[in-house]
């Protein structure tokens, strides 16, 4: 029986998780955990707990899953460490520094750190590197479509995407990557590539990758229809974690994909 932490529990990510790992048979979630002073706090089965809690359950965990806040999920990854603990986390919207400090940590325990925990979106991030590779010098631009709740932007598989199609044609996203357009902007760089955000009513995920080129373009698309995807990969994540040795790993490891 694996035993699963989750943090992030009454969010909507945090929701979906919890539902399939009760509806796994070799899943126990034996704690769910929100931020201090949320409205959630003591609702729910099992019972959502405050994060200042955590440290009293986290020995009773195989693995801790996180969707909460880049913050956030420093300090709960942080608190693993303490106690050997795998973690995964689908958090977005870390800072270089944060990403540096989560590689340090992932020399101590497993961890597995992914934007996007679906298969579908992995799979896309495996063509999109194959296809840039192919036509480095077709324009890539890149729209992601989301919910009018989501705080971050671009999405974190859309800066993902931007950076696979990036290193694709031996180029950095840092010196490519242009976010958003307005006023007159000149011409298109040729090495450009374009991250569009949008956000809007209840969209769970949308990703387009464009590759356009003289006469013609390829379109590689893939559209959530259920936060369940995303929630079954995270546990998938976890219970694929058990046994592995520390260092950081994505989704690519899981499903085996590299």
């Amino acid at each position: 029986m694996m035993k699963i932490i989750i943090c992030g529990a009454a969010g909507r990510m945090g929701q979906a998780i919890l539902s399939v790992a009760k509806a796994d048979e070799n899943v126990q979630v034996v704690g769910a955990f929100e931020y201090d002073g949320s409205s959630a706090i003591g609702s729910g089965t099992p019972r959502v707990a405050p994060i200042s809690d955590l440290e009293k359950v986290l020995p009773q965990a195989d693995a801790l899953i996180d969707f909460t806040s880049p913050d956030s999920a420093l300090k709960n990854l942080k608190a693993a460490k303490k106690y050997k603990i795998p973690v995964v986390i689908g958090t977005t919207g870390f800072i270089d520094e944060q990403k540096n400090e989560i590689a340090e940590i992932a020399k101590s325990i497993p961890v597995v750190m992914s934007p996007n925990m679906s298969i579908g979106v992995n799979l896309l991030f495996k063509l999109v590197d194959e296809v840039a590779k192919k036509i480095p010098d077709y324009d890539i631009e890149i729209v992601e479509l989301h919910h009018n709740k989501k705080k971050d932007a671009p999405s974190g598989t859309a800066a993902k995407l931007a950076e696979v199609a990036a290193k694709g044609i031996g180029k950095k996203i840092e010196s490519v990557g242009v976010y958003g357009r307005h006023g007159i902007i000149g011409t298109r760089n040729q090495d450009e590539i374009g991250v569009m955000s949008v956000r809007a009513g209840d969209i769970v995920g949308d990703h387009t990758v464009y590759f356009a080129g003289p006469g013609e373009r390829i379109e590689l698309t893939h559209r959530a229809h259920s936060r369940d995807t995303f929630a079954a990969g995270a546990v998938r994540a976890a219970k694929w974690l058990k046994g592995k040795q520390p260092g950081l790993y994505d989704m690519q490891d899981v499903l085996e994909l590299k």
